[in-house]
C-alpha cells in the first residue's frame, strides 16, 4: 500500500468534503478529514446528508493524474469490503450508493479540481440510527446487533480504500470487473433520472468507463450519470 494516511480528526465541521477542498492544494495525498458530526453534510446534487454522531463521516484528499468518474467506485468497493469484514453482505447501487437488504447504508461523493486534487467523501451509517424521514436507510448496528468501534471501522475502510485506489491507478479494468460483480441492479428494471428526464429500462451492464447500459424498448442506451431507483 503506497498511500500513507494523515488523519485530521474533528469534533464538528460543516462538511468534511468542504473542509478537504479548503486545504487540498497544500495537503499531501492521503490526508483524511474525519468528523464526529457534520452540520452541513451533503450528497450528490447538493442534497443534505444527515450526519449525527455515531456514523463514519470522512473525506480523503487524492491527487490522481486526472479526474475520472470511476473514482467513485473506489469508495463504493471499499465500503462493500468493509461491510463484508463485519459479516454484512451489501451491493453497489450505481453509481455511488451502497445498499444492504434493500436499504441505503452509505453514500460516496467525489469532487475535485482538474490537475490539482480529487476529494473522495464517504458517509457510512455505523452506530447511528437510520435518519428519520429518510426512506430506505439502514445502519451497521441493525445488522451486527451491537455498537462497533468507529476507529476499527475507519481503519478497515481506509485499508480497502488504499487497496482499490491502487487498482484504480494501475489496473482500472480489474476495478470495473469487480464493480460489475458487486452492482446489484444489473438485470433489474430501474428508473433513471438523467438531467431532469426519466428513463425506465433494464440495467444490462456497467462499461469500463463507468457508464450504465440500459435496455429501453429493445434498444440499448448509455447513461453517463443519473439517479437510479428500482422498479417494483
Amino acid at each position: 500500500m503506497f498511500l500513507k494516511w494523515k488523519l485530521i480528526e474533528l469534533d464538528e465541521v460543516d462538511s468534511t468534503n468542504e473542509y478537504a477542498k479548503r486545504i487540498a492544494v497544500n495537503s499531501p495525498e492521503g490526508t483524511v478529514i474525519v468528523a464526529k458530526r457534520q452540520t452541513a453534510g451533503k450528497g450528490r446534487r447538493g442534497r443534505s446528508w444527515k450526519s449525527p454522531e455515531g456514523g463514519l463521516w470522512l473525506s480523503v484528499i487524492l491527487k490522481p493524474p486526472r479526474l475520472d468518474p470511476r473514482l467513485v467506485f473506489v469508495g463504493a468497493l471499499a465500503v462493500v469490503d468493509t461491510l463484508e469484514d463485519f459479516g454484512i453482505p451489501s451491493g453497489i447501487k450505481w453509481p455511488n450508493d451502497v445498499w444492504v437488504g434493500g436499504r441505503k447504508i452509505a453514500g460516496i461523493l467525489t469532487e475535485g479540481k482538474e490537475g490539482e486534487y480529487a476529494i473522495l467523501g464517504i458517509g457510512l451509517n455505523v452506530n447511528n440510527p437510520a435518519p428519520e424521514g429518510v426512506d430506505n436507510a439502514t445502519s451497521m448496528i441493525y445488522h451486527t446487533g451491537k455498537e462497533l468501534p468507529l476507529n476499527l471501522v475507519r481503519e478497515k475502510l481506509l485499508f480497502h480504500l488504499g487497496k482499490w485506489y491502487e487498482v484504480y491507478l494501475d489496473r482500472p479494468t480489474v476495478l470495473m470487473d469487480k464493480v460489475r460483480e458487486r452492482t446489484f441492479i444489473l438485470g433489474k428494471i430501474v428508473k433513471v433520472e438523467e438531467e431532469g428526464r426519466f428513463i425506465i429500462g433494464r440495467a444490462i451492464d456497467v462499461l469500463d468507463d463507468g457508464s450504465l447500459i440500459l435496455e429501453v424498448g429493445g434498444e440499448l442506451k448509455r447513461i453517463l450519470y443519473g439517479d437510479v431507483s428500482l422498479r417494483i
